[in-house]
Protein backbone atom coordinates (compact mmCIF):
# COMPACT_ATOMS: atom_id res chain seq x y z
CA UNK A 1 0.00 0.00 0.00
CA UNK A 2 1.81 3.45 -0.52
CA UNK A 3 -0.66 6.27 0.39
CA UNK A 4 -0.66 9.71 -1.18
CA UNK A 5 -2.05 12.68 1.07
CA UNK A 6 -3.27 16.05 -0.99
CA UNK A 7 -5.15 19.38 -0.13
CA UNK A 8 -6.98 21.23 -2.16
CA UNK A 9 -8.65 24.94 -0.44
CA UNK A 10 -10.99 26.18 -3.05
CA UNK A 11 -12.92 29.46 -2.65
CA UNK A 12 -16.02 26.75 -2.39
CA UNK A 13 -14.75 23.81 -0.57
CA UNK A 14 -12.05 22.59 1.91
CA UNK A 15 -10.62 19.22 1.40
CA UNK A 16 -8.00 16.82 2.44
CA UNK A 17 -7.90 13.24 0.64
CA UNK A 18 -6.33 10.33 0.47
CA UNK A 19 -5.16 8.07 -2.60
CA UNK A 20 -3.68 4.47 -2.78
CA UNK A 21 -1.77 4.10 -6.08
CA UNK A 22 -1.72 0.27 -6.14
CA UNK A 23 -5.20 -0.47 -5.06
CA UNK A 24 -6.52 2.93 -6.17
CA UNK A 25 -8.48 3.34 -2.74
CA UNK A 26 -9.75 6.80 -1.99
CA UNK A 27 -10.86 9.07 0.95
CA UNK A 28 -12.15 12.34 0.58
CA UNK A 29 -12.94 14.59 3.73
CA UNK A 30 -14.55 17.44 2.47
CA UNK A 31 -16.84 20.27 3.36
CA UNK A 32 -18.62 23.33 1.47
CA UNK A 33 -17.28 26.80 3.06
CA UNK A 34 -20.33 28.82 4.61
CA UNK A 35 -22.14 31.23 2.65
CA UNK A 36 -24.65 34.18 3.90
CA UNK A 37 -27.85 33.75 2.98
CA UNK A 38 -28.93 35.58 0.59
CA UNK A 39 -24.74 35.73 -1.14
CA UNK A 40 -23.08 34.21 -4.31
CA UNK A 41 -20.18 33.29 -3.36
CA UNK A 42 -17.27 35.09 -0.45
CA UNK A 43 -14.36 37.16 -0.67
CA UNK A 44 -11.17 35.42 -0.50
CA UNK A 45 -10.26 36.78 3.14
CA UNK A 46 -13.37 35.13 4.08
CA UNK A 47 -13.12 31.73 1.98
CA UNK A 48 -8.92 32.10 3.52
CA UNK A 49 -10.16 32.81 7.33
CA UNK A 50 -12.85 29.36 6.79
CA UNK A 51 -10.45 27.05 4.89
CA UNK A 52 -8.06 27.75 8.26
CA UNK A 53 -11.06 26.93 10.83
CA UNK A 54 -11.98 23.48 8.76
CA UNK A 55 -9.00 22.04 7.47
CA UNK A 56 -7.40 20.55 10.55
CA UNK A 57 -11.38 19.05 10.64
CA UNK A 58 -11.00 17.33 7.57
CA UNK A 59 -7.61 15.99 8.30
CA UNK A 60 -9.60 14.30 11.66
CA UNK A 61 -11.84 12.66 9.47
CA UNK A 62 -8.98 10.50 7.57
CA UNK A 63 -7.73 7.64 9.01
CA UNK A 64 -5.78 8.28 12.58
CA UNK A 65 -2.64 7.95 12.10
CA UNK A 66 -1.82 7.71 7.81
CA UNK A 67 1.13 9.82 8.15
CA UNK A 68 3.05 7.03 8.88
CA UNK A 69 2.45 4.92 5.75
CA UNK A 70 2.40 8.63 3.17
CA UNK A 71 5.01 8.37 0.37
CA UNK A 72 4.52 12.28 -0.45
CA UNK A 73 2.21 15.43 -0.10
CA UNK A 74 0.59 17.57 -2.23
CA UNK A 75 -1.32 20.65 -2.56
CA UNK A 76 -3.13 22.89 -5.04
CA UNK A 77 -1.45 26.13 -5.27
CA UNK A 78 -3.24 28.06 -7.91
CA UNK A 79 -6.56 27.67 -9.99
CA UNK A 80 -4.93 26.88 -13.46
CA UNK A 81 -0.83 25.86 -13.80
CA UNK A 82 0.00 28.96 -15.69
CA UNK A 83 1.70 32.54 -15.20
CA UNK A 84 0.26 34.74 -13.34
CA UNK A 85 -2.84 32.21 -11.76
CA UNK A 86 -3.18 33.21 -8.02
CA UNK A 87 -6.26 33.20 -5.68
CA UNK A 88 -5.37 33.68 -1.61
CA UNK A 89 -7.85 30.79 -0.58
CA UNK A 90 -5.16 28.16 -1.84
CA UNK A 91 -2.80 29.63 0.89
CA UNK A 92 -4.33 27.71 3.48
CA UNK A 93 -3.73 24.13 1.92
CA UNK A 94 -0.63 24.94 0.26
CA UNK A 95 1.06 26.28 3.74
CA UNK A 96 -0.69 23.26 6.02
CA UNK A 97 0.76 20.41 3.23
CA UNK A 98 3.93 21.62 3.25
CA UNK A 99 4.34 21.65 6.96
CA UNK A 100 3.32 17.98 6.85
CA UNK A 101 5.73 17.06 4.41
CA UNK A 102 8.42 18.61 6.25
CA UNK A 103 7.54 17.00 9.76
CA UNK A 104 7.48 13.49 8.16
CA UNK A 105 10.26 13.99 5.79
CA UNK A 106 8.45 13.24 2.82
CA UNK A 107 8.12 14.99 -0.77
CA UNK A 108 5.89 18.24 -1.56
CA UNK A 109 4.83 18.64 -4.96
CA UNK A 110 2.44 21.95 -6.03
CA UNK A 111 -0.65 21.36 -8.48
CA UNK A 112 -3.35 23.52 -9.83
CA UNK A 113 -6.74 22.90 -8.86
CA UNK A 114 -7.65 22.46 -12.21
CA UNK A 115 -5.40 19.94 -12.67
CA UNK A 116 -6.55 17.89 -9.65
CA UNK A 117 -9.69 18.14 -11.51
CA UNK A 118 -8.87 16.62 -14.24
CA UNK A 119 -7.20 13.83 -12.46
CA UNK A 120 -10.08 13.17 -9.88
CA UNK A 121 -12.39 12.99 -13.43
CA UNK A 122 -10.06 10.67 -15.05
CA UNK A 123 -9.33 8.28 -11.89
CA UNK A 124 -13.07 8.27 -11.00
CA UNK A 125 -14.03 6.89 -14.43
CA UNK A 126 -11.49 4.68 -14.58
CA UNK A 127 -9.57 6.64 -17.39
CA UNK A 128 -6.29 7.48 -15.86
CA UNK A 129 -4.51 6.40 -18.71
CA UNK A 130 -6.21 9.37 -20.49
CA UNK A 131 -3.73 11.68 -18.26
CA UNK A 132 -0.65 10.35 -20.26
CA UNK A 133 -2.25 11.26 -23.77
CA UNK A 134 -4.08 13.93 -25.58
CA UNK A 135 -7.76 14.98 -24.94
CA UNK A 136 -10.58 16.96 -24.66
CA UNK A 137 -11.99 18.37 -20.87
CA UNK A 138 -14.80 20.44 -19.75
CA UNK A 139 -13.70 22.14 -16.52
CA UNK A 140 -16.90 23.28 -15.64
CA UNK A 141 -17.43 25.06 -12.23
CA UNK A 142 -18.60 27.52 -9.90
CA UNK A 143 -16.19 30.22 -11.81
CA UNK A 144 -14.82 28.21 -14.60
CA UNK A 145 -16.29 27.37 -18.19
CA UNK A 146 -13.64 26.63 -19.98
CA UNK A 147 -13.11 23.57 -22.80
CA UNK A 148 -9.00 22.50 -22.47
CA UNK A 149 -6.64 20.98 -24.65
CA UNK A 150 -4.96 18.59 -22.35
CA UNK A 151 -1.64 16.83 -23.33
CA UNK A 152 1.12 15.58 -21.37
CA UNK A 153 3.90 17.74 -20.29
CA UNK A 154 6.74 17.03 -18.06
CA UNK A 155 5.76 14.77 -15.03
CA UNK A 156 2.34 15.81 -15.72
CA UNK A 157 -0.03 17.68 -18.24
CA UNK A 158 -0.85 21.23 -19.37
CA UNK A 159 -4.29 22.16 -20.27
CA UNK A 160 -4.54 25.23 -22.98
CA UNK A 161 -8.12 26.97 -23.45
CA UNK A 162 -9.81 26.08 -26.74
CA UNK A 163 -13.15 27.22 -25.87
CA UNK A 164 -15.89 27.83 -23.03
CA UNK A 165 -17.63 30.92 -21.93
CA UNK A 166 -16.33 35.09 -22.30
CA UNK A 167 -17.89 36.34 -19.82
CA UNK A 168 -20.57 34.58 -17.20
CA UNK A 169 -19.52 31.04 -15.89
CA UNK A 170 -21.99 28.41 -16.23
CA UNK A 171 -21.74 28.09 -12.84
CA UNK A 172 -22.47 31.61 -12.21
CA UNK A 173 -25.62 31.37 -14.20
CA UNK A 174 -27.01 28.34 -12.00
CA UNK A 175 -26.41 30.03 -9.43
CA UNK A 176 -27.84 33.27 -10.32
CA UNK A 177 -31.14 31.56 -11.54
CA UNK A 178 -30.75 29.60 -7.73
CA UNK A 179 -30.73 32.70 -6.43
CA UNK A 180 -34.12 34.36 -8.37
CA UNK A 181 -36.04 31.16 -7.36
CA UNK A 182 -34.72 31.29 -3.29
CA UNK A 183 -32.52 28.51 -3.91
CA UNK A 184 -29.23 28.31 -1.60
CA UNK A 185 -25.79 28.96 -2.80
CA UNK A 186 -23.98 26.91 -4.48
CA UNK A 187 -27.83 25.98 -6.59
CA UNK A 188 -26.78 23.05 -8.14
CA UNK A 189 -28.29 20.03 -7.18
CA UNK A 190 -31.45 22.31 -5.78
CA UNK A 191 -32.06 23.46 -9.47
CA UNK A 192 -31.94 20.29 -11.72
CA UNK A 193 -34.60 18.47 -8.83
CA UNK A 194 -36.43 21.26 -9.58
CA UNK A 195 -35.57 20.73 -13.54
CA UNK A 196 -36.53 17.06 -13.26
CA UNK A 197 -40.22 18.19 -11.73
CA UNK A 198 -40.79 20.63 -14.99
CA UNK A 199 -44.29 19.55 -16.92
CA UNK A 200 -44.16 22.58 -19.28
CA UNK A 201 -40.83 22.80 -21.02
CA UNK A 202 -40.07 26.72 -22.27
CA UNK A 203 -38.97 27.18 -26.27
CA UNK A 204 -34.92 27.12 -25.51
CA UNK A 205 -32.42 29.97 -25.83
CA UNK A 206 -29.28 28.91 -27.42
CA UNK A 207 -26.39 31.03 -27.13
CA UNK A 208 -24.93 31.28 -30.20
CA UNK A 209 -20.94 29.51 -30.47
CA UNK A 210 -17.84 30.75 -32.30
CA UNK A 211 -15.00 28.74 -32.57
CA UNK A 212 -16.15 26.41 -29.78
CA UNK A 213 -16.49 30.10 -27.54
CA UNK A 214 -19.60 31.45 -26.35
CA UNK A 215 -21.58 34.26 -24.11
CA UNK A 216 -23.80 33.82 -21.61
CA UNK A 217 -24.45 36.97 -20.52
CA UNK A 218 -27.34 37.37 -22.50
CA UNK A 219 -29.15 33.96 -21.22
CA UNK A 220 -29.45 35.65 -17.71
CA UNK A 221 -31.59 38.45 -18.65
CA UNK A 222 -33.70 35.60 -20.63
CA UNK A 223 -34.05 33.93 -17.31
CA UNK A 224 -35.00 36.72 -15.41
CA UNK A 225 -37.44 37.97 -18.26
CA UNK A 226 -39.23 34.28 -17.87
CA UNK A 227 -39.40 34.30 -14.23
CA UNK A 228 -40.97 37.29 -14.31
CA UNK A 229 -43.28 36.61 -16.64
CA UNK A 230 -44.50 34.10 -14.17
CA UNK A 231 -43.37 31.35 -15.76
CA UNK A 232 -43.39 28.11 -13.07
CA UNK A 233 -40.15 27.53 -10.73
CA UNK A 234 -39.60 24.11 -12.83
CA UNK A 235 -39.86 25.60 -16.20
CA UNK A 236 -37.53 28.55 -15.02
CA UNK A 237 -35.04 26.10 -13.69
CA UNK A 238 -35.19 23.79 -17.02
CA UNK A 239 -34.19 26.74 -19.25
CA UNK A 240 -31.46 27.74 -17.48
CA UNK A 241 -30.23 23.98 -17.45
CA UNK A 242 -30.77 23.52 -20.66
CA UNK A 243 -29.12 26.94 -22.29
CA UNK A 244 -25.61 25.84 -20.44
CA UNK A 245 -26.31 22.08 -21.90
CA UNK A 246 -27.13 23.92 -25.55
CA UNK A 247 -23.69 25.88 -25.45
CA UNK A 248 -21.82 23.53 -23.88
CA UNK A 249 -22.87 20.49 -26.36
CA UNK A 250 -21.96 22.75 -29.65
CA UNK A 251 -19.06 23.99 -28.66
CA UNK A 252 -18.07 20.21 -27.61
CA UNK A 253 -19.43 19.07 -31.52
CA UNK A 254 -17.26 21.92 -32.73
CA UNK A 255 -14.31 20.40 -30.85
CA UNK A 256 -14.28 17.03 -31.38
CA UNK A 257 -14.81 17.75 -35.48
CA UNK A 258 -11.68 19.49 -35.32
CA UNK A 259 -9.39 17.43 -33.09
CA UNK A 260 -10.49 14.12 -32.95
CA UNK A 261 -9.96 13.36 -29.44
CA UNK A 262 -12.06 11.93 -26.43
CA UNK A 263 -13.71 13.79 -24.09
CA UNK A 264 -13.51 14.29 -20.34
CA UNK A 265 -16.01 16.09 -18.36
CA UNK A 266 -14.77 17.88 -14.79
CA UNK A 267 -16.85 20.16 -12.56
CA UNK A 268 -19.25 20.66 -10.06
CA UNK A 269 -22.10 21.98 -13.61
CA UNK A 270 -20.80 18.30 -15.06
CA UNK A 271 -22.66 16.47 -12.57
CA UNK A 272 -26.04 17.29 -13.86
CA UNK A 273 -27.51 13.71 -15.13
CA UNK A 274 -29.30 15.84 -18.05
CA UNK A 275 -26.17 17.33 -18.87
CA UNK A 276 -24.12 13.61 -18.46
CA UNK A 277 -26.47 11.98 -20.33
CA UNK A 278 -26.54 14.01 -23.94
CA UNK A 279 -22.69 14.18 -23.39
CA UNK A 280 -22.56 10.43 -23.43
CA UNK A 281 -24.87 10.05 -25.53
CA UNK A 282 -23.00 12.12 -28.51
CA UNK A 283 -19.64 11.71 -27.65
CA UNK A 284 -18.60 8.90 -25.75
CA UNK A 285 -17.53 11.65 -22.82
CA UNK A 286 -16.70 10.45 -19.82
CA UNK A 287 -17.47 11.75 -15.99
CA UNK A 288 -16.39 11.40 -12.49
CA UNK A 289 -18.93 10.11 -10.14
CA UNK A 290 -20.32 13.45 -8.50
CA UNK A 291 -18.02 12.90 -5.12
CA UNK A 292 -15.48 13.94 -7.48
CA UNK A 293 -17.17 16.48 -9.85
CA UNK A 294 -17.29 19.42 -7.48
CA UNK A 295 -13.72 20.63 -5.53
CA UNK A 296 -11.91 17.34 -3.42
CA UNK A 297 -8.61 16.54 -3.06
CA UNK A 298 -8.54 13.31 -4.46
CA UNK A 299 -7.28 14.29 -8.06
CA UNK A 300 -4.36 15.98 -5.64
CA UNK A 301 -3.56 12.99 -4.54
CA UNK A 302 -3.47 11.39 -7.24
CA UNK A 303 -0.97 13.75 -9.14
CA UNK A 304 1.25 13.67 -5.88
CA UNK A 305 1.18 9.36 -6.98
CA UNK A 306 1.96 10.39 -10.65
CA UNK A 307 4.87 13.31 -9.62
CA UNK A 308 6.17 10.52 -7.43
CA UNK A 309 6.48 8.02 -10.20
CA UNK A 310 4.09 5.93 -8.31
CA UNK A 311 0.70 5.37 -11.08
CA UNK A 312 1.74 2.26 -13.09
CA UNK A 313 0.55 0.69 -16.23
CA UNK A 314 -0.41 4.08 -17.51
CA UNK A 315 1.70 4.37 -20.88
CA UNK A 316 2.32 7.68 -22.15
Amino acid sequence: MAWFFGIDTSNYRTSAALFDSESRRWHNAGRLLEVPEGRIGLRQSDALFQHVQHLPERILELEAGFGAQVAAIAASTRPRAVEGSYMPCFLAGAGTARSMAHAQGVPFYTVSHQQGHLAAAALSADALALLYQPFLAWHLSGGTTELLYVRPDGPLFSADIVGGTDDLAAGQLIDRAGSLLGLSFPAGAQLELLADACTAREKPFRPKVNDCRFSLSGAQNKIERLHQSGAPRETVARYAIDIVGSAVMEATRQAVQRWQLPVLCAGGVMANRRLQQRMRDAFGARFAEPALSGDNAVGVAVLAAMLHGALHGEQR
